[in-house]
C-alpha cells in the first residue's frame, strides 16, 4: 500500500485538514442489495479518521476510462484483530460507466483513494435523532447511528458518549430488493422505518410518509433530522423539517471530479447570514450543509 498525504484547497488561507492519497487493493468486496455493492479496503490511517459523514475519493488503479474517480461516503469502520480500526467500507449503486466497472473489481484488485474529505454530521445533543435515507443515502447512516448512541467512537476521538437518546432511521427505495444493509441498521438504531414506492416492504409511499409522524410524536422533545439521498427527497425533507421548526441537516450528493476543491464541478448554490446566495463547493464546504440554507433547483 503506497501514501501521499496531501492538503486540499482553501479559499480562505487556512488549509483544510489533510487527506491521504492511498493506492491499496481491495480487501473485500460483495453485493449487498439489488444493484449495490459494498467494497471494503484496509486503510488503518482512513479507519482511525474518518468521521460519520465525511467520504472518500475513489478511482481504479491504471484505469483511464473513466479517468476521473466517484465520491463515496464512509458506510462502515472494521478493526482488526488487535480491536483497532483497520478498514473502511463504501457503498455504491451501479449505473452508470465507472461503477459498471468498479463491479467488476475482486478482492486484490488496484484501486486509488484520498480522503477522509469535506465535513461531518454534527454530534451536538439532541434527544430524538431522525435519519432519512433514500436510495444510497443511508450509506453514512451507520455509523451517524452508532456514533449518536455512544455505540462506537470515530475518528481520533474515543469517546463512546451518546449525544441522542433515540435514533430512528427513515429508509425510502423503490422496492424491497433495493434495501441494503437493513440487519446493520436494526441493529445500530432504536427503530426502522420503511417505506418502498411498490409497497413490497413496509409503508407504500415515500420516505416522507414515515417522517412525519415521527415529527408528530413528542412534541416537547428535541428532534435533529440528517438527511441523505435524491435531491428532490431531501428538498421535501427539508421543507417538512421547516414546517415543523426542526433542524434539518442534509449531505449533498453533487457530482465530483477532484474531492478537493480545485476544480468546482461540485458547486452549489447557499444561501450566506444576509439573505443572499453564493456558490460552495461540495467537496470542501460540504457535503453537509443545513437544508435551509440551500436553494434548491
Amino acid at each position: 500500500m503506497n501514501s501521499t498525504t496531501l492538503a486540499p484547497a482553501s479559499t480562505t488561507g487556512v488549509c483544510s485538514p489533510r487527506f491521504e492519497f492511498v493506492s491499496t487493493q481491495i480487501c473485500r468486496h460483495r453485493v449487498i442489495a439489488k444493484d449495490t455493492w459494498q467494497l471494503t479496503v484496509a486503510i488503518p490511517a482512513f479507519a482511525r479518521r474518518t468521521l460519520p459523514g465525511q467520504f472518500f475519493m475513489v478511482r481504479i488503479a491504471g484505469a483511464n476510462d473513466p479517468l476521473i474517480g466517484r465520491a463515496f461516503a464512509l458506510y462502515d469502520v472494521h478493526d482488526g484483530a488487535d480491536g483497532k480500526p483497520e478498514a473502511i467500507s463504501v457503498v455504491y449503486i451501479v449505473k452508470g460507466k465507472f461503477t459498471r466497472a468498479l463491479s467488476q473489481c475482486v478482492a486484490g484488485d488496484q484501486v486509488e483513494i484520498w480522503g477522509p474529505l469535506g465535513n461531518h454530521f454534527s454530534t451536538s445533543p439532541v434527544e430524538h435523532l431522525i435519519l432519512v435515507a433514500g436510495g444510497v443515502g443511508q450509506t453514512p447512516m451507520l455509523t451517524t447511528a452508532l456514533a449518536a448512541l455512544g455505540k462506537r467512537a470515530f475518528g481520533t476521538d474515543s469517546c463512546t458518549e451518546a449525544y441522542a437518546k433515540r435514533v430512528s432511521l427513515c429508509y425510502g427505495a423503490r422496492n424491497r430488493e433495493y434495501l441494503a444493509g437493513l440487519p446493520e441498521f436494526q441493529s445500530a438504531c432504536s427503530d426502522v422505518h420503511i417505506a418502498t414506492e411498490d409497497g413490497s416492504i413496509g409503508v407504500s409511499g415515500r420516505v416522507t410518509d414515515v417522517l412525519v409522524p415521527l415529527l408528530e410524536e413528542n412534541p416537547s422533545s428535541s428532534k435533529r433530522i440528517v438527511c441523505c439521498g435524491p435531491e428532490p427527497m431531501m428538498r421535501a425533507v427539508s421543507q417538512i423539517a421547516a414546517r415543523y421548526s426542526v433542524p434539518c441537516e442534509v449531505s449533498l450528493e453533487t457530482p465530483m471530479a477532484c474531492g478537493i476543491g480545485i476544480c468546482f464541478t461540485c458547486v452549489a448554490k447557499v444561501r450566506q447570514e444576509d439573505g443572499e446566495w453564493d456558490y460552495k463547493r461540495t467537496c470542501i464546504d460540504g457535503p453537509i450543509f443545513p437544508g435551509d440554507t440551500i436553494v434548491w433547483e
